[in-house]
C-alpha cells in the first residue's frame, strides 16, 4: 500500500508547528509600550512645530519683497510709469531669493510688468503690457544674469489683463498685503502661491498691485528630508482641504477636465495612509483644529500614530499633519524579547534540521516528477515512458499531466499549421493597444509588407485617415463584445487601397480574462469592384433601355408616317398643277394647297430628326472584356432565374479577345436574351429548366449564344421585326432593339433554327482590331 503524500506532509508540518507555537507562546510576555508611544507623540509634535517655522521663514522674504516694492512705487522712488526702471527693480527682487518664481506689477490702466524665471532662451523673461496712446502692446524680453537682453519679440496674441486676476481684485478690495490660495503654476506645472500688496496713492486710490509668485515645492523637499522615525511622513493641508506639500511632490497634482492641474484634496490624495488618517477633514467647511490633536489608527493591518497642528496664521491657513507607524517607536521593546528570539531560534534550528531530512525524504519523488514533467514538456522523453516510483497522488497527476501535454501539443500543432498555411490572412492582436502578436504570410502579402515589418506596427497603421483595423472593443466604458465582422477600405504599403472583410473574435482564459483577439482577413477588392460595376451596369441598362425603347418607337413611327406624308405632298403638288391650268384659279385655294405642301415637308423634316434619335454615334464605342461583361450580366438576371427555378450555366471557353462596341448596349442584348429565356422556361411545363451561355471566336468576331430548355420558337415568325411578339403582354420591341444594337455595332443576330432542345439565339460582336479598323 502506497503512502499518501498529503498525510505525510500534514503530520510533519502539524507536529512542527505545534511544538514551535507552544515554546514561543509560553516564553513570550506582554510589555508595556505606552512610554515609547508618548515619545512618538512628542516627536510628531516637534516635527509639526519645525515645519511651521520653516514654512514661515520660507515665505517671509516674499512678504518683505512685495511690501518693499510697493513702498518704493508709492513713494516714487521707482516710478511705476517708467516700465524699464520698474522692470529692473523687479528683476533685482527676483534675484534676492531662489524660491521666487516671478515678480510683477499691474496698474489700474491694465499695464503690466512681469519678470519670471524661465528655461530659455535666457534664464529670465520679462513680459510688459502697455497701452500707450490707447494701443495695446505686449513685449517679451529674455535676459541674462546681468540684465542683458538675449532675445526680444512682440506677442500680438496676448490677451492677459491683470485687473481681472484674483490677486489684483483681492489686494485692491482689502487694501493690504494678501496671500492667495496655493495653486499649480500654469507654465512650470509646479506648486506655488502668490503674495500681493497694493500701491496706494496719497489720495487713497489704488494705483496698482505688486506681487510675488513663490514656488513652494522646496517645502515638499524639506518634508522629504525630515527624519520621522523610520517611515514617518509629514504633509501640509490648505484651509480648503488641498494637500500643498508632501515628501512625494508628484502626488500633489490632480488633472482637471480641461487638461490643467490643481492640488489634490486630502479625500482623493494618493497617499492611502494620509487619506485614512486625515481624510475626514474634507467634510469640514474649513480644515483646521483648535489645538494640537493626537490620534491612533490602523490601516492595512498596521498601526499608526498621527498629529494635527493648528493653522500657521490667518493669512496662511495651513495645517501641518504628521503620521508614523507605531513599529518605528517600539524598537526598544525588542531588547526585552531577545530571550524569546534566542529560544525561538534554537527551536527553529532543531526543527529546521529535522524538517530538512523530512523534506528531502518527501521531496525526492516530487522532484523526480517535476524533472520528468519538464522533460516531457521539452519533448526530450515520451509521455508514455515508465514513471519512477512515487506517491499514488503524483501517479494520478502524472497521468493527467501527460494527457494534457499531448492534447496541448496536438492543439498547438493544429492551430499553428492552420494559422500559417491558411489561404486567408490571419492575425493575433492585443485589442487594448493594437499591437500584433502573430501574423501569417497571407496577411503580410495582402498589405505588401514583410512579417517582420508588420510585427513592429499596430492595427491602427492599416487604415484610411484615422481608421485602422478595428476589433471588438467598445470605447468609453472599456467593455468588450466577443465578436465583430465588418468590411472596410484599407491602404497597402504601396499606397493602393484595397477592400477587406474582417472576422474577429476575442479569446479569453477559463477565468474570463481577455488574452487577445484573433481575426481572419479576406481581400474582397475584386468582389467589391465587381459589385460596383454590376450596380453601375444595372443603372446604365435601366437608362439605356428607356432610351432604346423610345428610339425604336420613334424609328417605327417615322417609317410608318413617312409614306402618307409623301402621298400628301404629291397630291398637294398635283392639285396646285391642276388649278394653275384654269383660266381663273382660286387664289385662296392655291394658298391653302401651298400651306398644305409646306406643312407636309415640315412633318417630313421632323421624321428625319426622329430617325436620328434612334442612332448612337461611334464615339460611344470602346474596347471591352466580353467575359467580365457576361458575368456581370448574369449577376443581374440570376435572382429572377432563381425565383423561377431556372439554372444558368456558362460553357467553359478560352480567353476571349477584346471586343469593340458600346458596353451597356451589348449588356442589354445579353440581359434581354437571358430574360426572354427565363420567361420562356417559366411559362412552359418543361421538367429541365436550364440556360446555357457560350462564347467563341469566329474569325474577326466573337459569337455569343444563349440556349434555353423552353418550348422553342416557331421559325416562321419574324421575331426581329418591330411590334412582332409571342407574348400576350409584350410590345414586340425587345428583339427588335437587340437587332438594332447588334447591327449598329457591326455584327448580326439570329435564331438558330437547328437547335431542337428549346430556343437558341446567337449574335456576333467584332473584335477590337476589326471594329477599330472599320471605324477608321
Amino acid at each position: 500500500m502506497k503512502t499518501s503524500l498529503g498525510l505525510v506532509l500534514a503530520i510533519c508540518l502539524a507536529g512542527l508547528q505545534f511544538v514551535a507555537i507552544i515554546v514561543v507562546v509560553s516564553s513570550s510576555y506582554l510589555t508595556s509600550e505606552r512610554v515609547l508611544l508618548d515619545h512618538a507623540r512628542n516627536l510628531l509634535s516637534d516635527v509639526g512645530t519645525n515645519t511651521i517655522a520653516h514654512s514661515q521663514g520660507f515665505l517671509d522674504p516674499a512678504r518683505g519683497a512685495a511690501e518693499l516694492a510697493a513702498r518704493l512705487a508709492r513713494n516714487r522712488v521707482v516710478a511705476s510709469e517708467n516700465t524699464r526702471l520698474l522692470e529692473q527693480l523687479l528683476f533685482q527682487q527676483l534675484q534676492i531669493a531662489p524660491q521666487f518664481a516671478g515678480v510683477f506689477y499691474g496698474d489700474q490702466d491694465g499695464n503690466f510688468v512681469y519678470v519670471m524665471r524661465t528655461d530659455g532662451p535666457g534664464p529670465f523673461r520679462s513680459k510688459i503690457i502697455s497701452h500707450d496712446g490707447g494701443v495695446r502692446e505686449t513685449e517679451l524680453t529674455w535676459r541674462n544674469e546681468n540684465f542683458g537682453i538675449v532675445e526680444r519679440r512682440p506677442d500680438p496674441q496676448d490677451t492677459y489683463d491683470p485687473r481681472a486676476r484674483p490677486w489684483y481684485i483681492k489686494a485692491q478690495a482689502e487694501r493690504g498685503t494678501i496671500w492667495t490660495d496655493p495653486y499649480i503654476f500654469f507654465s512650470a506645472q509646479t506648486p506655488g502661491i502668490t503674495i500681493a500688496a497694493p500701491v496706494i496713492e496719497p489720495n487713497g486710490e489704488v494705483q496698482g498691485v505688486i506681487g510675488v509668485d513663490i514656488e513652494i515645492s522646496a517645502i515638499s523637499d524639506f518634508l522629504a528630508n525630515l527624519q520621522i522615525g523610520e517611515n514617518g511622513t509629514a504633509l501640509i493641508m490648505n484651509g480648503n482641504g488641498d494637500v500643498i506639500a508632501h515628501p512625494d511632490s508628484e502626488m500633489l497634482k490632480a488633472a482637471n477636465a480641461d487638461g490643467t492641474f490643481r492640488f489634490a484634496g486630502i479625500e482623493e490624495f494618493g497617499d492611502p495612509i494620509a487619506r485614512a488618517a486625515f481624510g475626514h477633514l474634507s467634510e469640514l467647511e474649513f480644515v483646521s483644529v483648535a489645538a494640537e490633536t493626537y490620534a491612533e489608527l490602523s490601516y492595512d493591518g498596521a498601526d499608526y500614530v498621527s498629529t494635527l497642528m493648528p493653522i500657521i496664521s490667518a493669512e496662511l491657513p495651513w495645517t501641518i499633519a504628521v503620521y508614523a507607524p507605531k513599529s518605528d517607536f517600539i524598537g526598544a521593546i525588542l531588547e526585552s524579547r531577545r530571550q524569546d528570539v534566542w529560544v525561538a531560534a534554537a527551536i527553529a534550528l532543531v526543527t529546521g534540521v529535522v524538517g530538512l531530512f523530512l523534506a528531502n525524504y518527501i521531496n525526492k519523488p516530487v522532484q523526480a516528477f517535476a524533472v520528468r514533467a519538464a522533460l516531457i514538456s521539452q519533448g526530450e522523453i515520451d509521455p508514455s515512458a515508465p514513471t519512477p516510483k512515487t506517491y499514488k497522488e503524483l501517479e494520478r497527476a502524472n497521468e493527467a499531466l501527460n494527457a494534457e501535454i499531448l492534447q496541448r501539443k496536438n492543439s498547438e500543432l493544429e492551430y499553428g499549421q492552420t494559422f500559417e498555411l491558411s489561404s486567408r490572412g490571419m492575425v493575433q492582436v492585443d485589442p487594448e493597444n493594437g499591437r500584433f502578436l502573430r501574423v501569417n504570410e497571407e496577411f503580410a502579402d495582402m498589405f505588401g509588407y514583410s512579417v517582420d515589418e508588420i510585427m513592429q506596427m499596430k492595427a491602427t497603421d492599416f487604415g484610411v485617415g484615422d481608421e485602422g483595423l478595428r476589433f471588438p472593443l467598445a470605447p468609453g466604458d472599456g467593455s468588450y463584445t466577443n465578436a465583430a465582422e465588418f468590411q472596410a477600405r484599407r491602404t497597402r504599403k504601396d499606397g493602393q487601397d484595397i477592400w477587406i472583410k474582417v472576422n474577429a473574435i476575442l479569446i479569453r482564459d477559463s477565468a474570463g480574462n481577455l488574452l487577445h483577439a484573433v481575426a481572419t482577413i479576406d481581400d474582397i477588392t475584386k468582389t467589391v469592384t465587381a459589385e460596383s460595376q454590376i450596380r453601375k451596369l444595372n443603372r446604365d441598362l435601366s437608362h439605356i433601355a428607356r432610351g432604346e425603347l423610345l428610339g425604336q418607337i420613334a424609328a417605327g413611327l417615322a417609317h410608318e408616317l413617312n409614306q402618307p406624308l409623301t402621298a400628301i405632298t404629291q397630291d398637294a403638288d398635283a392639285a396646285l398643277h391642276t388649278i394653275s391650268e384654269r383660266e381663273e384659279p382660286d387664289d385662296e385655294l392655291v394658298q391653302i394647297l401651298k400651306d398644305l405642301d409646306q406643312q407636309a415637308h415640315r412633318a417630313a423634316d421632323i421624321i428625319k430628326a426622329l430617325r436620328g434619335f434612334a442612332r448612337k454615334g461611334e464615339e460611344w464605342k470602346s474596347p471591352l472584356d466580353l467575359g467580365d461583361l457576361i458575368e456581370q450580366s448574369l449577376s443581374l438576371v440570376r435572382p429572377e432565374a432563381t425565383e423561377n427555378g431556372v439554372r444558368i450555366k456558362v460553357a467553359p471557353f478560352d480567353a476571349l479577345p477584346e471586343v469593340y462596341g458600346i458596353r451597356v448596349q451589348i449588356a442589354q442584348v445579353i440581359v434581354n436574351l437571358l430574360r426572354n429565356a427565363v420567361e420562356a422556361i417559366a411559362n412552359s411545363e418543361s421538367e429541365t429548366k436550364k440556360i446555357m451561355v457560350s462564347a467563341e471566336v469566329a474569325g474577326n468576331f466573337v459569337e455569343v449564344c444563349v440556349a434555353d430548355s423552353g418550348p422553342g420558337v416557331d421559325p416562321s415568325l419574324n421575331l426581329f421585326t418591330q411590334f412582332e411578339t409571342t407574348k400576350s403582354d409584350g410590345m414586340g420591341l425587345g428583339l427588335s432593339i437587340c437587332k438594332s444594337i447588334v447591327e449598329q455595332g457591326g455584327g448580326r443576330i439570329w435564331l438558330d433554327t437547328t437547335y431542337e432542345a428549346g430556343a437558341r439565339f446567337c449574335f456576333t460582336i467584332p473584335t477590337t482590331d476589326h471594329g477599330v479598323s472599320r471605324k477608321t
